[in-house]
């Protein structure tokens, strides 16, 4: 491992290569708070766009200069000059100055393939165009990186001229030499080969820029490291064209935990779960839940003989502690967990009673025969805490339900409207209201809280932030059962609850009673 004590660098392109991925489009502002938060983290390279592309990356450019950042170098991004022109009288190249950033990254081509049916031009010209480009922003006191794209495909159909081109960059000046593994179609012993075999030809230090269409994106980027690169592209979270690029939340704590490579310092380590959040926030793509290091699920714990191991040794079932990354360790509450978990859960609850009691007997039971029906408890703690109150005998409802309807007018329309009526008794008075809303569950969640307010005037700090359905058994048709998660939130804390049921409405209705009862009982 020749890289334990050198200082790797950081260049993320999630503002770039990562809003070129399906579904992601971020709007100048967006990509000011995102680089906001990389500089905050201490990102060593921000790639902001391609100013001669379209406007709004130019817009960026004058924003970020405003934008107070501190730690990292903003980057523009852009082609070699065109075929036969003059580099001065390229228009993408002076948009790159006129971008005003100390460091501009320019690709070029590295496979003769591309050269010769995607340029149309000489393999001499090609050259030409990469070391005058390079040479050309280099006289103008710019750190220039180098992107060699498609090198290791080029490599492969011809080492001499992928070579050739990475020399033309050296020649010129360049400060790094980055090779892209631009399909993404590579081995991780063929970035072996192939970087020892650049070693021998330039001297300049050396990135690398991979993608994931092989899923080997973040492999490739260890193994490059391993093999001398000082210099990492990639983006948070994994976002990118096709299926993504290198994502950064994973390579960071792989480098720093499992190869001993210096990245960042631990405070900031801990700081990654909230950035791979955030930018998930941001560019609107729900994170996965089982995304390393930083998904919902990475330090996550279901199965019972798991549990029960990981109650005497963490060790057992993790392979770094989640706190080092900004996570938390969790224990799902399922058929699966056994009694292990419920006694762990009942403990978080502040609940008393033996693994082998009757109690926890009663509520695994309880608990498997509603999984049984559709339910799933695991992303529903606020239900299965309820739960256990009823089996323990210590839940007092707070209200009861006499009646309650909804209908929806103008369906196919362009205005529909839902109208819900409820009738409940809370503290021994009744309450009759009607509400209406976008959609039926709008209005019964209106009308509930109305015809509650009254006697219960913490319900007003409320709010529903999620509402999720899932088809439980899809082979039923329209007929299927359906699975409702409901998120609340107020001033300290969010929760969700969870219905089951083959009408849609009565399952959502089931969650939201929960969720308002779950409210009241924490007080």
């Amino acid at each position: 491992m020749g890289n334990r004590n050198k200082k790797i660098l950081f260049y993320d392109t999630t503002l770039r290569d990562g809003s070129q991925a399906e579904g992601i489009s971020l709007s100048s502002h967006d990509k000011v708070l995102i680089a906001k938060r990389l500089d905050q983290f201490g990102i060593h390279y921000i790639e902001g766009g391609w100013p001669g592309s379209n406007p709004k990356d130019m817009e960026f450019f004058h924003m970020i200069k405003k934008a107070g950042i501190k730690c990292s170098k903003i980057a523009a991004f852009g082609s070699t000059r065109r075929a036969h022109m003059k580099v001065k009288d390229d228009a993408q190249v002076k948009a790159l100055l006129d971008a005003g950033t100390k460091v501009v990254t320019i690709f070029g081509k590295s496979w003769d393939m591309h050269v010769t049916e995607v340029f149309k031009t000489s393999l001499k010209e090609n050259l030409l165009m990469i070391y005058e480009t390079v040479a050309y922003l280099k006289d103008r006191k710019i750190e220039v990186i180098y992107d060699a794209e498609h090198f290791f495909d080029g490599f492969k159909a011809n080492p001499e001229y992928a070579l050739k081109t990475l020399q033309q960059a050296a020649k010129a000046g360049a400060n790094n030499i980055t090779l892209c593994d631009t399909n993404g179609g590579t081995l991780p012993h063929e970035i072996r080969h192939a970087i020892l075999k650049v070693k021998r030809s330039v001297k300049t230090p050396l990135g690398i820029h991979c993608h994931n269409d092989s899923e080997l994106a973040v492999a490739n980027s260890i193994q490059a490291v391993g093999e001398g690169c000082v210099l990492v592209q990639g983006t948070i979270n994994g976002y990118g064209e096709r299926c993504g690029n290198a994502n950064l939340a994973s390579i960071i704590p792989d480098l720093q935990f499992k190869m001993k490579v210096p990245c960042f310092p631990m405070k900031k380590l801990k700081e990654l779960a909230v950035l791979s959040h955030y930018v998930a926030e941001v560019c609107n793509m729900p994170l996965v839940n089982n995304q390393p290091f930083t998904g919902r699920s990475a330090f996550a714990h279901k199965g019972g003989v798991h549990i029960n191991a990981m109650v005497k040794n963490a060790n057992t079932y993790e392979h770094v502690k989640p706190e080092t990354v900004g996570n938390h360790r969790r224990y799902l509450v399922s058929e699966l967990g056994g009694k292990t978990n419920i006694m762990i859960k009942a403990q978080e609850l502040e609940m008393k009673f033996q693994k082998d009691s009757p109690e926890a007997k009663k509520i695994l039971a309880e608990i498997q025969r509603l999984e049984y029906e559709g339910y799933q408890f695991e992303a529903a703690e606020a239900s299965f805490e309820l739960l256990v109150q009823r089996v323990l005998g210590k839940f007092k409802p707070f209200f009861t339900v006499n009646d309650i309807s909804v209908r929806t007018e103008n369906i196919g329309s362009s205005q529909p409207r839902s109208i819900a009526n409820v009738n409940v008794i809370a503290n021994g008075v009744e309450h009759v209201e009607s509400a209406e809303g976008d959609g039926p569950v709008n209005a019964l969640d209106s009308a509930l809280r109305k015809a509650l307010g009254r006697s219960f005037p913490s319900i007003a700090e409320i709010r529903l932030t999620d509402y999720k359905v899932r088809v439980v058994n899809s082979e039923a048709g329209t007929a299927a059962k359906v699975r409702v998660f409901i998120e609340f939130q107020d001033k300290h804390k969010t929760w969700t609850t969870v219905g089951v049921h083959e009408n849609i409405i009565e399952a959502s209705w089931k969650a939201l009673v929960e969720a308002i009862e779950y409210k009241l009982h924490k007080g």
